[in-house]
C-alpha cells in the first residue's frame, strides 16, 4: 500500500447523499463541509449543456432538462451496460461517480488543503465488481483509493469510537455484539458484529443493493399519479419534468412523516391541481412490503450469526432512512430492544472510514497530520474481521445429470476471511486434453444467475487420462478481498493458477485516459 503526499480521507460515497471526513488534530473524526457548508452533498450530477454541478438545489433541478439529471448512479455501478450520453460521450457509473468524488474533494480542500488518499465505503452486498467499479471511480477523481472498506464496519468503528473504547488496550475486554441495520438512500444491508476494543469480528451479513429510501419516496410518488389519473383522467408521468416535482413532493413528504402523523401534499399538471393528506398509517401501509424486506433480512442475519435476538447488546442505526418511526417499530419487535441513535445516520460511515484510514496510516507508519501520538498507538492495536459477503463457486458438471451444468460452492457467504479450501473433483470424459475453471460470485446453485470473475485453464493432460482422473482445487480469499484459485491435475501433476484483484470494470489505461478526461475536460461547480 502506498501513501502519497496530502491529507488522507474517508469517504461516504452513497446513492442519495455523500459525505468525506477525516481526523482532526485532537483525533476526531470530523465530516468536512462542502461549499455550501452542509455537511452531506446530494449525490445527484446535472450535466447543464456548459458545466457540470453536483448536488444542485431543487431550484434548479425544476427549470433543468430532466434527460440532463444522474441520480442514484450507485446502484449501477459495476453494470457495463449503463451510461449516459454528455456532449457527444458515453459517461460510465465510475464516471458520474468520479464527477460526484470530485466535487467533494475539491469543496474539501479549500478547508483542509490538498487531498491524496481516501478510503472509500460500499455496502457490504457489494460483489467483487461493484467494488472495484468504485475503486476505479477513486482513481478517475484523482484520489489514491488506499482502501475499500464495508459501511457496517465502519459505522462500528464510529460506534466505538463514540463511546469512547475505541482502541483502549487498558479496558477490560469484554465482548459486545451488536446490530448494523443500514438502510440508506438507495441500498441496505444489516451486519452482526461482535467486538472487543481493540478487535472486531463480522459473524454474518446480508443486504439488498436495489432497496433504499429511494423506493419508499416512488410508492409516495406512485400513489400521487395513480391518484391523479383517477380524479382527472390524465396521466402525470408521461411527463418527465411533471414527475420530478412529483418524486421531490413525495421526498418531502416522506421526510415530513418522520415527525408528523399527517401532511398535506399539492402537485399540478395540465392546469389541474391536486391536493391530498396522506397519513402516517396510510404510508405506511403502502410500503409495508418493503419494510418485511429488511425484516427478513435482519431475521435471516441473526440466524446465520448463532445471535439470539434478545440477546444484542445494541441496534445501530445507520442511513437516512431509519428515520422513519416504522423501522424503530419493527426492530423493537424483532430483537426486543430499543434501538440506539447513538450516532449521526447521514455521518456515522464517512466518520468510521476516516478512522480506518488513520489505521492504515498508523500501521504504516505515515504521519497522520499531527494526531498524538497516544492515538496513534490505540490505532495501530486496532483489528477487524470480516466475512466475504457473497460465495463463491465453480462450474461443474452435475453428478446427477452430467448434462447440466451447476455452481458448486466452495466458500459459503458469511465465511470469515482470510478462508482457504481445497477439494477434489474428477474429468468430465476419457482422455480429456485440458480443464476450464470458471471461478462463480453467487449462492444460486443456476451459473447464469451468478457473476463470473475469473477463469483460466489447465493444458497438456497427461494422454489416454481416464474420466474421473482426480483433479483438486484450491479456492483462497484474503483479508484484502483478494480471491486466488488453483486447479491441479494430479496423476501429471500439471497445474495452474490465477489471481483475482477486484478483475473486471475499467483496466488502468481506461483509468488514466478518464482520469485525463475528467481533469481537462470537465469543470464541476
Amino acid at each position: 500500500m502506498k501513501f502519497l503526499e496530502g491529507n488522507t480521507v474517508g469517504i461516504d460515497l452513497g446513492t442519495t447523499f455523500s459525505a468525506i471526513a477525516m481526523l482532526d488534530k485532537d483525533g476526531n473524526p470530523t465530516v468536512i463541509p462542502n461549499a455550501d457548508g452542509r455537511p452531506i452533498t446530494p449525490s445527484v450530477v446535472l450535466l447543464d449543456d456548459e458545466r457540470v454541478v453536483v448536488g444542485p438545489s431543487f431550484e434548479r433541478i425544476s427549470v433543468a432538462d430532466p434527460k440532463s439529471i444522474v441520480e442514484a448512479v450507485k446502484r449501477e455501478m459495476g453494470n457495463k451496460d449503463f451510461f449516459v450520453v454528455y456532449q457527444n460521450k458515453k459517461l460510465s457509473a465510475e464516471f458520474i461517480s468520479a464527477l460526484i468524488l470530485k466535487k467533494m474533494k475539491q469543496d474539501a480542500e479549500k478547508v483542509v488543503g490538498p487531498i491524496a488518499n481516501a478510503v472509500i465505503t460500499v455496502p457490504y452486498y457489494f460483489n467483487d465488481v461493484r467494488r472495484k467499479a468504485t475503486q476505479d471511480a477513486g482513481k478517475i477523481a484523482g484520489l489514491n483509493v488506499i482502501d475499500i472498506i464495508n459501511e457496517p464496519t465502519a459505522a462500528t468503528l464510529a460506534y466505538a469510537w463514540n463511546r469512547g473504547e475505541f482502541g483502549r488496550t487498558d479496558l477490560k475486554l469484554d465482548e459486545k455484539t451488536i446490530m448494523v441495520y443500514d438502510l440508506g438512500g438507495g441500498t441496505f444491508d444489516v451486519t452482526v458484529v461482535r467486538y472487543t476494543p481493540t478487535n472486531f469480528r463480522v459473524l454474518a451479513t446480508d443486504g439488498d443493493v436495489m432497496l433504499g429510501g429511494l423506493d419508499w419516496s416512488k410508492r409516495l410518488s406512485d400513489h400521487l399519479v395513480e391518484q391523479f389519473k383517477r380524479k382527472f383522467g390524465v396521466d402525470p408521468s408521461q411527463d418527465p419534468e411533471t414527475m420530478l416535482t412529483f418524486q421531490q413532493e413525495a421526498e418531502d413528504a416522506k421526510r415530513d412523516l418522520s415527525t408528523k402523523t399527517q401532511v398535506p401534499i399539492t402537485v399540478y399538471y395540465k392546469g389541474n391541481t391536486l391536493s391530498v393528506s396522506v397519513s402516517r398509517t396510510d404510508y405506511e401501509r403502502m410500503t409495508a412490503d418493503l419494510l418485511q424486506r429488511t425484516k427478513d433480512t435482519t431475521e435471516l442475519v441473526l440466524q446465520q450469526a448463532g445471535v439470539a435476538p434478545g440477546s444484542l447488546d445494541e441496534i445501530v442505526l445507520v442511513g437516512g432512512s431509519t428515520y422513519m418511526p416504522v423501522v424503530e417499530q419493527m426492530l423493537r419487535e424483532v430483537c426486543r430492544k430499543e434501538p440506539s441513535r447513538a450516532l449521526a445516520p447521514e455521518r456515522a460511515v464517512a466518520e468510521g472510514a476516516a478512522i480506518h484510514a488513520a489505521i492504515l496510516q498508523a500501521r504504516h507508519g505515515v504521519n497522520s497530520g499531527g494526531v498524538m501520538e497516544a492515538l496513534e498507538k490505540r490505532l495501530k492495536a486496532v483489528r477487524t474481521t470480516d466475512v466475504n459477503s457473497h460465495s463463491l463457486g465453480i462450474k461443474i458438471s452435475d453428478p446427477k445429470d452430467r448434462s447440466r451444468k451447476i455452481n458448486h460452492i466452495m466458500i459459503p457467504r458469511n465465511t470469515p476471511v482470510p478462508h482457504s479450501v481445497r477439494q477434489r473433483f474428477g474429468t468430465n470424459s476419457d482422455g480429456q486434453q485440458r480443464i476450464h475453471v470458471e471461478i462463480l460470485e453467487g449462492d444460486a446453485i443456476d451459473p447464469a444467475a451468478c457473476e463470473m470473475i475469473g477463469d483460466f485453464r489447465v493444458f497438456n493432460l497427461p494422454s489416454s487420462l481416464p474420466k474421473g482422473s482426480p483433479i483438486e482445487i484450491t479456492y483462497s480469499y484474503d483479508s484484502a478481498g483478494r480471491i486466488s484459485a488453483e486447479a491441479k491435475e494430479l496423476t501429471g501433476n500439471n497445474k495452474a493458477s490465477t489471481e483475482i484483484v477486484r478483475s473486471g470494470g475499467m483496466n488502468e489505461t481506461q483509468i488514466t485516459d478518464a482520469l485525463s478526461t475528467l481533469q481537462t475536460q470537465y469543470e464541476v461547480e
